[in-house]
């Protein structure tokens, strides 16, 4: 355990920060498995809608620095590709 006062307070800040960043994981990963679940059951209209909610949110977590570009670039793009082998 810190001793330093400023110690303490950025393990504060962190576990503030770990928090956040762990909500909106979670919420990426829940609009994702919605995709995947529309896809599995060939629903193109369903599929959409939630690939354009899951992209949004990939897209506001990686601006905030949850992930980094590149990954919520191939997120993206491995859920369109998904999306689009919709027959």
């Amino acid at each position: 355990m810190a001793n330093i006062k400023s110690a303490k307070k950025r393990i504060l800040v962190i576990e503030t920060k770990t928090l956040k960043n762990k909500i909106i994981r979670s919420k990426v990963k829940t609009l994702v498995k919605k995709v995947d679940a529309a896809v599995a059951a060939g629903d193109k209209d369903l599929a959409v809608k939630c690939l354009k909610d899951a992209t949004v949110a990939i897209d506001k977590a990686a601006a905030k620095g949850v992930y980094h570009k590149n990954t919520a670039a191939r997120k993206v793009s491995r859920l369109q590709l998904a999306v689009n082998g919709i027959a």
